[in-house]
This record gives structure tokens, C-alpha cells and sequence, in this order.
């Protein structure tokens, strides 16, 4: 899987497999038994959870989101969708932060509007227009740094998953 030349921060992968759905879950509920102690599993239904915990963890380590679906046209089959992305605490406070430059980025395209419109000066609304725009662009560089430091991690998830499924 290419992740270096993507703009997406999480990396997404496709695979079909000529498998009963039932029978793809059985292999991870049965690998899920003898795990090594680097990895961690959790499955609830069609949905797995696949993370990297212990002294390897760290803030930046990435977390494999798999769902299993049957394909309609042959119930044999299994699509498999996977999503590389940080921990959902992690994911979670990013997109609060980035609610949070919008919304004061928008508040103060508003002022300017205002200001523009009754002849008063726009230099503070622009000054913070653009602190916004910088801060948006820190964002997605820290988010892109972020997933650089867990591309090892995110090949050693892929592998494990690549043994699981054979």
C-alpha cells in the first residue's frame, strides 16, 4: 500500500477474498487467541479493531480499522475494507481543533464583512484571517508528520494482517 504520496491522512486498502465471511472472522477470532504481546485485537461483530500497544505505543502509533462485508453478488466471498488513522482520542482532538480554527476563521470573515461594509479598518480581521489559515496549514503538516512517524507501525499492522487472512 502506497501511503507517502497520498494527501489522505488515513490511508484506506480494498481486499477481496474468495472466503466466507464467517470464515474470515474465525481466522481473526483464532489468531486473536495467540496474539503476540506488541499487538492488540478486538472484534465485535464484522468489525475489527487492530492497534500496537505495550512500550511500542506511542501518541503517533497508528490503529487498523477492518470491516468485513459479504459481497452481494457471491455470498462466498468477503470484501475486506481496512483504515489506517491514529487513536480515536487523538482523531477526536485534531477534528476539535480543526472545528475550532474554522469557526473562529468564519466568525472573523464575518467581522471583515462587517468592517468592509460600515468603512472601518480590516487589518485585525485580516491579521486573524490569516493566523487561521497558517494554523490550518500547521495542522495538516503535524497530522502528515504524525502519520510519517507510524508508517513502520502501520507495514508491521499490515503484515499481521496479511497472515491472518493467508
Amino acid at each position: 500500500m502506497e501511503t507517502h504520496s497520498d494527501i489522505r491522512l488515513r490511508p484506506r486498502f480494498y481486499k477481496d477474498i474468495d472466503e466466507n465471511i464467517n470464515v474470515v472472522r474465525q481466522k481473526f477470532i483464532d489468531y486473536a487467541q495467540q496474539l503476540p504481546p506488541d499487538f492488540m485485537m478486538k472484534i465485535r461483530n464484522n468489525h475489527i479493531q487492530f492497534t500496537i500497544r505495550g512500550e511500542k505505543q506511542k501518541y503517533w502509533s497508528p490503529h487498523l480499522s477492518i470491516e468485513l462485508e459479504e459481497k452481494e453478488e457471491n455470498s462466498k466471498s468477503t470484501h475486506i475494507r481496512g483504515l489506517f488513522g491514529p487513536a480515536q482520542t487523538m482523531w477526536t482532538f485534531f477534528m476539535f481543533l480543526h472545528f475550532i480554527v474554522a469557526g473562529i476563521l468564519l466568525v472573523f470573515l464575518m467581522f471583515a464583512y462587517s468592517d468592509w461594509m460600515l468603512h472601518q479598518p480590516l487589518t485585525k480581521d485580516w491579521i486573524v484571517i490569516a493566523l487561521m489559515i497558517a494554523c490550518w496549514v500547521l495542522l495538516y503538516l503535524i497530522g502528515r508528520q504524525t502519520r510519517a512517524n507510524g508508517y513502520g507501525q502501520m507495514e508491521e499492522l499490515e503484515q499481521e494482517f496479511n497472515k491472518i487472512i493467508g
